[in-house]
């Protein structure tokens, strides 16, 4: 579970510490926004993080207030493969003055989309702080959670309902994510209804599931985007995270 939220000032942004791949979620200081950039067409990761680099110049902004980034990659990972992505991926990170000493401020959403997948892990969106009016309405992006209790030794170890594809495994699954999502957004002092985008990710029917686990919690009062991809690891079966911005682009060719 997340603890208490640490300021990141070089960023402009507010962090919940996680573990060394990813916060669990940012929200922006007083005086400065999130924006959010998807591309039109994934990018590798190297050049997606050029890209994002080079839009920031644009906003003249520098690499720090990068706070968030949601990652497609071809198919999930085993353990030892996904602890082999993260650490090439916290490199630029590094470089860029975020990343340091296994702590890592930016939240991230990654999943492996099961249809079209793209052939390497790529960018599909970042988002940003940018300088604001202190008085605007407060910013965040929760990073993309599963159903991983928190402690475990594994993922095999700390899945919910581990291998239970039934309704009433998915039912528990999807509850233990929809519980996390409220405690991040505790943690960084917002509330379900702050959230004006919410996504759901994964390949099994939950339809019947929505509306007394999500809508009925108080989530997705403006729509919710159910996506047809898994979450980055093996045996990992559904994801949810969520967002409020202050503007929204999509570049690239």
């Amino acid at each position: 579970m997340p603890g208490s939220d640490v300021t990141f000032a070089a960023g402009g942004y507010r962090y919940l510490p996680a573990v060394m791949q990813y916060s669990a979620g940012v929200a922006a200081l007083p005086g400065f926004a999130i924006e959010r950039v998807q591309f039109r067409r994934a990018l590798p990761l190297d050049e997606g993080f050029a890209a994002a680099a080079a839009f920031l110049e644009t906003r003249e902004r520098e690499p720090t207030a990068f706070c968030a980034c949601e990652l497609r990659s071809p198919a999930p990972f085993s353990e030892h493969g996904f602890a082999a992505f993260n650490r090439q991926y916290v490199t630029t990170l590094e470089r860029w003055g975020i990343y340091r000493e296994g702590v890592n401020p930016v939240a991230r959403t990654n999943v492996c989309p099961v249809i079209d997948p793209p052939p390497m892990p790529s960018m599909h969106a970042f988002s940003y702080t940018v300088r604001a009016d202190p008085r605007a309405r407060g910013t965040f992006v929760v990073a993309g959670s599963g159903e991983t209790r928190e402690g475990g030794a594994s993922y095999r170890e700390s899945i919910v309902a581990f291998g239970d594809l039934s309704i009433d495994g998915l039912r528990r699954k999807v509850r233990h994510v929809v519980a996390e999502m409220q405690r991040r957004l505790s943690g960084l002092g917002f509330s379900s209804a702050d959230a004006t985008t919410v996504n759901a990710y994964t390949a099994h029917d939950v339809g019947s599931l929505l509306r007394t686990e999500i809508f009925d919690c108080g989530f997705a009062r403006d729509g919710l985007t159910l996506l047809h991809s898994l979450p980055p690891v093996v045996d990992l079966e559904f994801e949810m995270d969520l967002r409020s911005t202050a503007a929204e682009f999509v570049v690239g060719d």
